[in-house]
């Protein structure tokens, strides 16, 4: 199993934040069938005003290059992915086009207890 964490910032506008939120308790069955096809076995967000924490365990064999293949031969995934473009916003040192952000691991503790 992999695990990656993804960054991503909302419009600062309170307003939408609830909005994205409410989308988020009943996304589509569509995005959501695409999301396990996809080789995703658990997937959370995060939110802290307008800043997004993505939490996502996979598959061995999962790829973002995959995922995204995927999602472009879904008519309803691209629907939803450009209702979330409405919300959403380039985190700063993102690329063009780039959405959510892999973010780098810099610290780590576990107990041998």
């Amino acid at each position: 199993m992999k695990r990656y964490i993804l960054a991503l910032d909302l419009r600062e506008n309170l307003e939408l934040i609830h909005e994205y939120d409410d989308w988020h308790k009943k996304v589509w069955p569509e995005v959501l069938k695409n999301i396990e096809d996809s080789g995703i076995l658990k997937m959370e967000i995060f939110r802290f005003y307008n800043r997004l924490c993505m939490i996502i365990e996979t598959t061995d064999d999962f790829t973002f290059e995959r995922k995204g293949k995927m999602d472009k031969e879904i008519k309803k995934v691209m629907d939803w992915e450009k209702l979330m473009w409405d919300y959403q916003v380039k985190i700063p040192g993102s690329k063009p086009k780039e959405k959510w952000v892999l973010m780098d691991s810099i610290f780590e503790f576990n107990s041998n207890k």
